[in-house]
């Protein structure tokens, strides 16, 4: 019989609400502006000049920009985009909904993200765009993907959810390749509750997805009803209802002021649970942070040796329920999820490593507000636990 640690349950990836927070989305409320406004361009402006990219367009997910970018680069059907199997089923959805075609690279076994060499190998005359996903916060091998996308001329479209404070050789991932999108989920390290932004240095790019995130709409809301004289809007393409309001952008505001030292509590918190469990032979931990890049630390994830334990991952995780922690799975891979398996007759042994990563894969509690004693209680939780389905 295995026992709580604590009291109360430690829930994953709860959002940190400080009091700024909250009196700028009650300035919000009182304004009687909650859709898109004023609150939302100053996110957008805050975010750019963060990432130091030229344009930022918010949008109410990092799905939905994700769905954008890959319109505003015209793919469609008949096109190819290479993605990551080890992602959220997100990352390859947004390809079906413009009508291409996702196409599987696999990931590196030391750092998990996608691979250059095998992104290499699956390129066509169909391939239009690749898209790397920044797994955990740790940045993908920027310049081989760079690098191939020039050599065939690709588009680049990074799934940076995971990514707000990442920098790959100095500069952020924001800022490199075609375009790159975040998340502002309520349990990333900017959480608005549901939201994201996406950034890129081509104004043209931009425009349109402003444009296609509100109905297409040749005007959105705010500047309709902010002008001096009505301007009646028109329809130029049939777009989506993608767009952030002021009420998360209120919130969004703050959260990002606070990245940056939020980032080095998790670090603190990172640096604990490695010591931790460095010597402990039932787990795996995160490669060593290379050189010249910032790990965002959104996700701090461990492998479990499956080989030297009595049960599997699912096992596992429910044995940190029991004890009051929770835990998540980021990743299992895409392309065993039933759709993808029916459609396109993917099946267990197409990508080895993903695979070795997905049915191992747990990720443990790390947050800015976590207390010394949440983090404790974790160490001490998976200890327990490993120690009950050790061989």
């Amino acid at each position: 019989m295995i026992k709580p640690v604590r009291d109360t349950f430690l829930v994953f990836g709860k959002p940190q609400i400080a009091q700024e927070d909250i009196d700028e989305v009650v300035d919000t409320l009182k304004s009687g502006w909650w859709g898109t406004g004023p609150k939302t361009e100053r996110f957008e402006q805050n975010f750019v000049k963060y990432t130091k990219a030229k344009y930022g367009v918010s949008v109410n997910s990092a799905t939905a920009g994700l769905h954008l970018s890959l319109k505003a680069l015209d793919i469609g059907h008949g096109d190819e985009v290479i993605t990551t199997p080890l992602s959220f089923v997100s990352t390859a959805n947004v390809i079906i909904h413009c009508g291409a075609k996702p196409v599987f690279a696999d990931v590196d076994l030391t750092t998990w993200n996608i691979n250059p060499e095998e992104v290499e190998k699956k390129i066509t005359k169909k391939t239009k765009a690749i898209l790397p996903v920044h797994l955990h916060g740790r940045p993908v091998n920027m310049d081989a993907i760079l690098k191939i996308a020039q050599k065939n001329n690709l588009y680049v479209v990074s799934d940076a959810a995971h990514a707000v404070e990442t920098k790959y050789q100095g500069k952020h991932v924001g800022n490199i390749g075609d375009i790159a999108v975040f998340s502002f989920y309520v349990t990333k390290n900017v959480a608005t509750g549901e939201g994201g932004m996406i950034t890129t240095n081509n104004q043209k790019w931009a425009n349109r997805m402003r444009v296609l995130r509100l109905h297409g709409l040749s005007l959105d809301a705010y500047k309709r009803y902010s002008v001096k004289h009505f301007t009646l809007y028109e329809a130029v393409e049939p777009g989506f209802k993608y767009n952030l309001t002021d009420l998360a952008s209120s919130i969004g505001i703050h959260q990002l002021a606070r990245v940056e030292q939020n980032l080095k509590n998790r670090k603190q918190i990172w640096q604990k649970y490695m010591k931790a469990f460095k010597n402990n032979p039932l787990l795996s931990l995160p490669a060593p942070i290379e050189k010249n890049v910032r790990h965002g630390m959104h996700l701090f994830a461990i492998l479990l040796n499956l080989e030297k334990l009595k049960v599997e991952r699912n096992e596992f995780v429910d044995l940190l329920i029991r004890q009051y922690i929770g835990s998540g799975v980021h990743f299992s891979c895409i392309h065993l999820h039933d759709y993808y398996k029916k459609t396109f007759g993917y099946k267990k042994g197409d990508f080895p490593n993903a695979e070795f990563l997905g049915e191992r894969i747990v990720s443990l509690p790390l947050g800015a507000n976590l207390t010394k004693k949440d983090i404790n209680d974790v160490i001490k939780a998976v200890n327990n636990a490993l120690d009950k389905i050790k061989l």
